[in-house]
């Protein structure tokens, strides 16, 4: 029988993360979903103690622009509280694999603009948030095809394909976006049915084919190095990859829904690896 996560749960889910938790005395009553949408909407609401009673004190940043520790994070929530602007998040979906949460999330921090992001939360044995990771980049217009960054599919379905799904995305990384099999594209795809939230890509196997040649033609490479973490829940997959695209360091966050065996939707979020000597943190982006 196939397994759902109803839509009703998750929109019941994500309301709760923007009324509010509570209290930094219930925070380790919560799940760890609800801790992570929790903790990033102490960016909005400057509940400093909220946050530190979800943090770890040992917390690794891998965000390389801000300091690692509980302290750091404690003190970007009292600076974004301080701010004229009010800081707004706005999570869009959310995901738990073992001990880890993967969100995506809309940000305005202080009024700097929107920017779209995938966070990625490691919990620790005591239900602390211990570690992240996350890629972010700034709310664009809808792409070719009409589709936006954060729309599209939200029901979280197939939990009893988890594992299958999260070896098909390997797979696929390995065969297609690694370049090591690249015969095999067509086996991943239903033809060319293929959602495309890219910002400059349009719907289709095709689509993509079309952006990568135009990219080809102007020399510009994207390049899949090594994949770090591939987490999954049910018809969702998040892949953290490391490469280049045009010839510079890249982080690739890619969110793909699988359908039947196949994959049939896309989110990403890519982002230019700082050059080390503006690294606030020496934790590595990885």
């Amino acid at each position: 029988m196939k397994k759902t996560v109803s839509l009703v749960l998750v929109l019941s889910m994500i309301a709760v993360a923007v009324i509010g938790f509570g209290t930094a005395a219930n925070a380790q009553t919560l799940s760890n979903t609800e801790k992570a949408l929790a903790l990033i909407n102490t960016f909005a609401t400057g509940d400093t103690d909220m946050a530190r009673s979800l943090l770890a004190e040992d917390y690794i940043q891998h965000n390389l622009a801000y300091g690692t520790g509980a302290d750091a994070f404690v003190g970007s929530v009292e600076y974004l509280a301080s701010a004229e602007v009010k800081t707004t998040v706005n999570n869009i979906r959310a995901f738990e694999d073992g001990d880890k949460v993967f969100l995506q999330t809309v940000y305005n921090f202080a009024g700097a603009g929107e920017q779209v992001a995938f966070d990625i939360f490691r919990f620790d044995e005591n239900g602390k948030i211990a570690e992240h990771w996350d890629n972010l980049a700034a709310l664009a217009e809808p792409n070719p095809s009409g589709h936006t960054q954060i729309d599209g599919t939200m029901e979280i379905t197939d939990l009893d394909k988890t594992e299958e799904n999260r070896e098909l995305v390997k797979n696929f990384l390995y065969d297609v976006m690694q370049g090591n099999n690249l015969d095999k594209t067509p086996d991943y795809f239903d033809g060319d049915a293929y959602i495309q939230h890219n910002t400059g890509i349009a719907d289709g196997v095709s689509g993509l084919n079309a952006a990568l040649g135009a990219l080809a033609e102007q020399g510009i490479a994207m390049v899949y190095d090594e994949i770090h973490m591939v987490l999954a829940q049910g018809n969702f997959v998040l892949a953290v990859s490391e490469g280049t695209f045009g010839g510079a360091p890249t982080s690739y966050y890619d969110l793909w829904r699988v359908e039947n065996g196949k994959i049939a939707e896309h989110w990403d979020v890519m982002e230019t690896i700082a050059d080390q000597s503006t690294w606030q943190n020496q934790n590595g982006k990885f």
